[in-house]
């Protein structure tokens, strides 16, 4: 396991520059995103969802990545939720994965859309027992009376499925952001940050510097 203080420390020395930048964002990401899972950093899979209501207020959660290709990033969520009638109003959100143990920060732009009925299915079929029973369990962004309301939901829910497999709730399911932007930032001293965004424009993707 890799000390993220020690990379911290260096990658704050070293910096980052255009010259080892990968001129696709994708590999990019994912060389990023598998350092922090070769560190001690918890919980390395957690991303801020940014959504826009109806009325122009921002809300922001921490969901966790299940899935990412060249395609996007899929997390998955109650149909019902807050998120997910943000995102039926206005689809377009933002990403962010904060890596401070690291200095680093990815930010992500783009546009959400529900991923096919069988890629959730076969998802949720790898999820634990009792992830899959709270899916069904939970009325996810509801006003709830008590805590025992929720535990009551849940062991209904554990006697309605006792026996055999469980199957996809029709109000639950995956949701995948297909990017526009990406920018990658690095902390450096004195707050001189070092940052480039990647911008698409005609099937190519631009790199520019930002000042921090």
């Amino acid at each position: 396991m890799i000390s993220a203080s020690e990379l911290r420390a260096q990658f704050m020395t070293d910096g980052l520059s255009r010259k080892e930048l990968n001129t696709d964002p994708w590999y990019q990401f994912q060389n990023w995103y598998q350092l922090i899972q070769s560190t001690d950093i918890p919980e390395p899979t957690t991303m801020c969802l940014a959504t826009v209501d109806k009325d122009g207020q921002p809300w922001q959660r921490m969901v966790l990545l299940k899935l990412y290709d060249e395609h996007g990033f899929v997390f998955f969520t109650n149909y019902s939720s807050r998120k997910a009638r943000h995102i039926s109003d206005n689809p377009h959100v933002s990403l962010l994965f904060p890596s401070h143990a690291l200095g680093r920060q990815v930010k992500i732009t783009g546009t959400a859309a529900r991923i096919p009925s069988a890629d959730s299915i076969k998802y949720f079929s790898t999820r634990p027992r009792g992830s899959q029973l709270g899916a069904w369990a939970s009325p996810q962004s509801e006003v709830i009376k008590s805590r025992a309301m929720l535990d009551t939901l849940f062991e209904q829910m554990k006697d309605k499925f006792h026996h055999g497999e469980i199957p996809l709730p029709d109000f639950w399911g995956g949701y995948r952001v297909t990017p526009d932007t990406f920018e990658f930032w690095q902390a450096r001293e004195s707050r001189l940050h070092d940052r480039f965004i990647y911008t698409k424009e005609e099937e190519q993707w631009q790199i520019e510097r930002l000042a921090p």
